[in-house]
């Protein structure tokens, strides 16, 4: 039986970090994957969809810009960019087995071992691995780290055959663009598939939203511009309504809602996307006698710990933050905390988060709506992009800046929320200090790079110090700075 320091289960983004960072250790790693090295993270969850967010991003400013070069719309053509998709994906799944190749000529020759099939625990040190051709195999593991991922949440009731009512793992596979598709499911995978497919300029979405507006764990400000661009795109948002039955008629989807007033309507449209979550992988992943602790989210882990002492659990088969960037962060971490010594418990406060709409929305830390449900006080300040020069020199000047911090003298960093041009871009710095548990005054006497959307945080930070170049009484609508005691909100006075 061959042995091992570490055993990775799976190959995605969690499990792959991890292996790699056990050879930092010198450590004799062995991976193991069923499928595509890379995971759904790369596959057929956030690479690929966002190279269609991306892809549908440029089209949409494209056509936006067609009056200044007296152009007429183009055609789009489907394959050309379904091709696009999988060149990208084909680009980040080729580096990583490349990688993988060229360590067996390194200095982690003797350390790193890949195999391919499905593997299963039968017991806390032995793993069962089955090929392809059905053979079998055991090795041993002192460590073991679960990384096995998650995959689409399927109703029972909705007839998903993955061609006509489809999850993201269907939706890869259409050979042209519908002429007419309803998400179920307002969350951020549904409002980004929207997103994508309005973009286009091909598709008429319907979304349907059991609230009265959709993304519901989001600040009231940022879905009003969501929502609004949504709909300008030509997506029919069905707000308080259920979905009471969905069939496939003739190659068609016919589905029928009901609203909260008691009323009912029936639409039928080309295709469906379900896009209701994703669940953990983790059937037939261990025998009985391993049991190892589950809750309805995932395997329950204390720092990347299970119940089971060797036994570790990362990325999306957790019940934590299901993001791919939480996900490498989790897998190094296990290693470090299984081979070494960390200096600090993982934490998930500063973790960066980032929406692919309609514009794009990032955040760190906590948004207004979160500090309410937890009853902290604090103050808010607003900013509006047509204050930043580089949202004006881009010719997009829709979004804002709004910074969340303590309401007392230090004002310690809460949040950060971004939505508009580069909102991804903006945010590190926040990031770090958050982790740090800092105050603004660092950000208040750093000198950005002019002009970038980053000025617009120093601006932020300087009307909280009440030192802005723009007072927000003189501009009202474009700036605010308020505080909130106890849910009631007034307007700080300098």
């Amino acid at each position: 039986m061959e042995k091992y320091d570490l055993v990775v289960i799976g190959a995605g983004p969690s499990g792959y970090a991890a292996a790699m960072r056990a050879l930092d250790f010198r450590k004799k790693t062995l991976l193991i994957e069923k499928n595509l090295v890379g995971g759904a993270g790369v596959t057929n969850g956030a690479l690929s969809s966002k190279t269609w967010w991306e892809l549908s991003r440029e089209t949409a400013s494209f056509r936006k810009n067609l009056k200044r070069f007296n152009l007429e719309v183009p055609s789009i053509n489907y394959k050309e960019i379904q091709a696009e998709v999988q060149r990208a994906v084909h680009e980040r799944t080729s580096m990583l087995e490349e990688h993988m190749e060229l360590m067996k000529d390194s200095q982690y020759s003797e350390l790193l071992s890949f195999k391919q099939g499905t593997a299963r625990l039968i017991t806390q040190n032995e793993i069962e691995i089955e090929s392809s051709d059905m053979t079998k195999e055991v090795v041993w593991a002192d460590y073991v780290i679960l990384a096995t991922g998650s995959r689409p949440r399927y109703l029972p009731e909705l007839p998903i055959d993955e061609k006509i009512v489809m999850t993201s793992e269907g939706i890869e596979a259409m050979e042209d663009f519908p002429e007419s598709m309803v998400i179920v499911g307002a969350g951020v995978i549904g409002c980004e598939y929207a997103t994508i497919f309005s973009g286009f300029g091909k598709t008429k979405v319907h979304l349907i939203d059991k609230g009265d507006r959709i993304l519901p764990f989001e600040d009231e400000d940022i879905v009003r511009v969501i929502e609004r661009n949504m709909e300008n795109s030509g997506v029919l948002i069905h707000r308080n309504s259920k979905l009471i039955r969905m069939e496939i008629k003739h190659e068609r989807v016919e589905y029928e809602l009901e609203y909260d007033d008691g009323s009912k309507a029936v639409f039928n449209v080309e295709k469906a996307l379900v896009a209701v979550g994703r669940i953990p992988n983790y059937e037939n992943l261990w025998d009985e006698g391993v049991d190892i602790s589950i809750s309805k989210r995932g395997i329950e882990d204390n720092d990347t710990q299970t119940n089971v002492s060797n036994i570790y659990a990362v990325g999306d088969i957790t019940a934590d933050i299901s993001l791919v960037n939480v996900g490498e962060l989790e897998g190094r971490y296990a290693v470090e905390k299984i081979f070494g010594s960390p200096d600090h418990r993982l934490v998930y406060e500063n973790i960066s988060t980032i929406m692919f709409l309609n514009p794009e929305v990032a955040g760190v830390g906590f948004n207004e709506t979160q500090a309410r449900e937890k009853g902290i006080d604090y103050k808010v300040v607003t900013l509006d992009y047509s204050c930043i020069p580089r949202a004006i020199a881009k010719r997009n000047t829709q979004g804002f800046i709004k910074l969340l911090v303590t309401n007392d003298e230090q004002m310690k960093i809460l949040g950060l929320k971004i939505i508009g041009n580069h909102a991804s871009s903006a945010i590190q710095a926040v990031a770090l200090l958050i982790w740090m548990n800092k105050g603004i005054e660092e950000l208040a006497e750093c000198v950005h790079p002019h002009p970038s959307i980053t000025e617009g945080i120093q601006e932020c930070v300087r009307m909280l110090l009440g030192k802005s170049l723009f007072k927000p009484d003189a501009l009202r609508g474009r700036l605010s700075c308020r505080t909130s005691m106890r849910g009631v909100y007034a307007d700080i006075k300098f």
